[in-house]
């Protein structure tokens, strides 16, 4: 694979030295102990109050890219540390350039151009300091429990070789107070990686992805641990070439279901496997279902079938 020809770093076919690429453990200091999560964000404003706080009390560190964003996201991200009293563990950086949609585009990109997804994301998790890293999307919130669990794996996994598989429960937001989380889909994706030779990222069909030796450990967390934010009034596709494409290729069973539950909620039906959740008055769908509703469900959580 591409990514592994450099052993200290890749250089971009455009000719942006700026954003060469120099691997974290090829550098004089090392790497330390600890864990960072990393978000690579764009247009991302209404999600970040509810995604950085868990993260930053439960990470050594937080790195958050932005990708061009119009909609202030990066005074967000410095607000919302600060307001935290966490503005020490948090780096906010850029990538000025446009990345290619998953998808045709994707594939149509070489992926040693800095539009390339995978040399983005090789871009991102080389500013990594520390020996372990959380792939984190700016729409992900952790529940109590989550944060307590991933804040307990920190202290374990920067030693050995380990990925970690995160379930999360797409959460589509109709307003402040209402909203429908989807337990009918069975998702748990790798989403824990330790920063290392063996674990970059390399060009696959529709998306990137990252490496991993046959042989290492691979743990799992329960579910109810985390819900992905989808705004019902908003282009929750835009990232993709082509929607129409997910009910063409079985890799795109997940967002095929995605888009199914999306489209149906905007026309008024709820499908199966999906609860409707109403927040009590003066509290926010978010905060309800990821500190009560989602810590109080019944265990072991009732959740659909598999899907990838």
């Amino acid at each position: 694979m591409t990514a592994h020809l450099g052993r200290t770093g890749l250089t971009n076919l455009e000719g942006h030295t700026d954003y060469d690429i120099t691997w974290p453990w090829a550098r004089p200091e090392g790497l330390r102990p600890g864990t960072t999560a990393v978000l690579r964000v764009k247009d991302e404003a209404p999600s970040l109050p509810f995604v950085l706080p868990p993260l930053l009390r439960a990470c050594d560190h937080v790195l958050v890219v932005d990708n061009g964003s119009t909609d202030g996201t990066p005074e967000v991200v410095r607000e919302t540390a600060e307001r935290h009293g966490r503005g020490d563990k948090l780096t906010l950086t850029s990538y000025p350039f446009a990345v290619a949609r998953a998808g045709a585009e994707h594939l149509a990109v070489h992926e040693l151009s800095v539009h390339s997804l995978s040399y983005f994301y090789n871009w991102c998790f080389a500013q990594v300091g520390t020996r372990y890293s959380w792939k984190w999307d700016g729409d992900m919130v952790l529940t109590t429990e989550g944060e307590v669990s991933i804040a307990d794996l920190g202290w374990q996994v920067g030693e050995v070789q380990t990925i970690v598989r995160v379930p999360r429960h797409p959460l589509f937001l109709a307003s402040d107070s209402l909203g429908y989380l989807d337990l009918g889909l069975r998702n748990a994706e790798e989403w824990g990686f330790p920063i290392g030779p063996d674990f970059v990222y390399t060009k696959a069909f529709e998306w990137e992805i990252r490496t991993t030796p046959e042989d290492v450990r691979s743990i799992g967390l329960p579910f109810g641990l985390c819900v992905e934010l989808k705004y019902l009034d908003g282009d929750e596709f835009a990232h993709w070439t082509d929607p129409a494409s997910f009910a063409t290729s079985w890799r795109n069973k997940r967002k095929r279901r995605e888009w199914e539950v999306f489209n149906a909620l905007r026309e008024g039906t709820v499908p199966a496997g999906v609860v409707r959740i109403e927040a009590p008055a003066g509290q926010h769908i978010v905060d309800h279902v990821t500190h009560e509703w989602l810590p109080r469900a019944p265990r072991p959580l009732d959740v659909g079938p598999q899907r990838r």
